[in-house]
């Protein structure tokens, strides 16, 4: 089967929420719709697929590490950085942390990351790009040279004119409109 048609199913199957009442989003906005995705890219089928579609997408920009904010984005690196090695490919994998760790090296990423490297943001959502500008706002503090963000759904409300404001183009596998279209 396609992967991209597998891992819509999947995500629809798993991670798709419908209710009149609505579901309050990251951004404070009440949305009748709401995706879960860990409940989809935690699990042994999807991961491989989430894999291999947020590489092609992200490998586009020829990053030297991808990353995002903990915790959604977690699985989504681990996918990318397995599909690179598999195709033999160099990439290293980072975590931002919603606040700098309180011991240690007191950092907010983590990874073996160094200043200067190429990197892409990788979401398993976005809404507005709130999330993704704030995760962006760190690697870029870190010394890391932020390319692009690579979504696996873009609900398609400010993100992406929120993120080229920012000099960042967003690619997204999925868009809502996929899921709502399924739904009817």
């Amino acid at each position: 089967m396609d992967p991209k048609k597998r891992l819509f199913e999947l995500l629809y199957e798993r991670s798709f929420l419908y209710r009149e009442e609505g579901f309050k989003l990251a951004s404070g906005k009440i949305s009748p719709y709401y995706l879960d995705c860990k409940k989809t890219t935690l699990s042994s089928e999807a991961l491989p697929l989430v894999g291999k579609l947020l590489f092609e997408e992200a490998w586009k920009f020829s990053p030297q590490a991808v990353g995002g904010l903990t915790l959604g984005a977690d699985p989504l690196v681990a996918a990318v950085c397995f599909e690179a090695g598999l195709r033999g490919f160099l990439l290293e994998g980072f975590i931002v942390r919603k606040e700098a760790k309180g011991h240690g090296t007191k950092r907010y990423l983590e990874g073996n990351i160094s200043a200067g490297m190429r990197a892409v943001i990788l979401e398993d959502v976005v809404t507005t790009g709130a999330s993704s500008l704030k995760a962006a706002q760190r690697a870029r503090e870190a010394g890391l040279e932020v390319l692009a963000v690579v979504a696996l759904v873009d609900r398609k409300e400010g993100a992406e004119e929120a993120l080229k404001a920012h000099g960042l183009p967003l690619r997204s596998v999925f868009q809502i409109e996929q899921f709502l279209a399924h739904q009817k």
